[in-house]
């Protein structure tokens, strides 16, 4: 009797391994933490200083573009003024005075200015309803010149004086020069704000900067220890506060242009008011143009680069410092107390 064998068994079917699932790398925390207490009030900080800024700077380009047109306007023009006197013809004198100033080369046209001009020019200190023929108020002429060819101011006012003796020529080249003065003064007091501005920034960026290195110094020394360049850690604190001065000088320099954007629109709407006349002749007009919107961009991007470069400058000086500290533990009171 032949003994029975089991059948063999069938391998199994061969098919493709099972596949692993995916690694997922976990999301790394950035060596500065994104959002605290420190980077919330220097962002405030930075927006502060940013609007004051960029408020100067506007003030100044302002202020700047209304004295050159004051210079531009008082250049182009001359006055000729003529006291009243009893026996005086006014008018005749007036016409008088207008076509002799036409005479000299360098000169374009001549405007009388009549009583009711004069009369406005009075309205702010004697009010209006006035009758300047109950009063002694002297009457204008008004000549334009050739700003590139002047006429010869010495001998139309030596003319003038020989055939209207009541009459008296103002060139406004006193009023030019203290005018030109007053500008130059003005943009010279408003950088010097904005130097003083950008100098607190910078301090500002050091002092957060060394705190928040104090607060992560640990991570700091030992992404030293394990190899990690200076300029690796530089970087990562670099970004953080480029970060943070983006969004700091942006609100600064947004608010700083609405001010003037709203200040122009009031002005716009109250025309010809005792308000808006007295803030035009203080200031001139609150419209700053698109050069001066262009200069609030350019500083808000000059506040991002300087708070950027200085805290690559402060990390990198305070790494050199612990690497001192490392390679020698007797200086490291010397060099925390500086």
């Amino acid at each position: 009797m032949s003994e029975t064998r089991p059948a063999p068994k069938a391998p199994p079917e061969s098919g493709p391994p099972a596949r692993r699932a995916p690694m997922r790398v976990r999301k790394t925390a950035p060596i500065v933490p994104s959002t605290n207490i420190q980077g919330n009030a220097l962002m405030v900080v930075i927006a502060i200083m940013s609007f004051l800024a960029c408020l100067t700077l506007g003030a100044v380009s302002m202020v700047k573009a209304t004295a050159n047109g004051w210079q531009s306007q008082i250049s182009r023009e001359i006055t000729i003024q003529i006291k009243p006197e009893d026996g005086l013809d006014m008018e005749k004198a007036l016409v008088k005075a207008k076509d002799l100033a036409l005479t000299f080369v360098g000169t374009r046209t001549g405007q009388i200015m009549d009583e009711k001009a004069t009369a406005r020019l009075l309205e702010p200190w004697l009010g209006t309803g006035l009758d300047i023929n109950d009063l002694p108020v002297p009457r204008l002429v008004i000549v334009t010149i050739d700003e590139s060819n002047p006429p010869d101011f010495a001998a139309m006012r030596d003319m003038l004086t020989a055939e209207i003796p009541q009459a008296s020529l103002d060139d406004h080249r006193t009023w030019v020069d203290r005018l030109v003065s007053m500008a130059r003064t003005t943009v010279m007091i408003g950088l010097g704000i904005l130097g003083l501005v950008f100098t607190a920034m910078v301090l500002t960026v050091v002092f957060a900067t060394r705190g928040a290195l104090s607060g992560n110094r640990h991570i700091v020394e030992v992404l030293h220890f394990v190899g990690a360049e200076g300029s690796f850690v530089a970087n990562e604190f670099q970004k953080h506060f480029l970060k943070i001065s983006i969004k700091g000088s942006a609100v600064g320099g947004v608010l700083a242009a609405s001010v003037f954007a709203v200040a122009s629109f009031w002005q716009s709407r109250s025309l010809a008011t005792p308000q808006s006349d007295q803030a035009s002749a203080l200031f001139g007009t609150f419209t700053i143009g698109f050069l001066g919107y262009l200069g609030i961009l350019a500083t808000i991007v000059i506040i991002a680069l300087l708070t950027m470069l200085t805290a690559r400058l402060t990390v990198i000086r305070t790494i050199y410092e612990l690497d001192l500290i490392r390679s020698d533990p007797a200086r490291t009171d010397g060099l925390m107390g500086d």
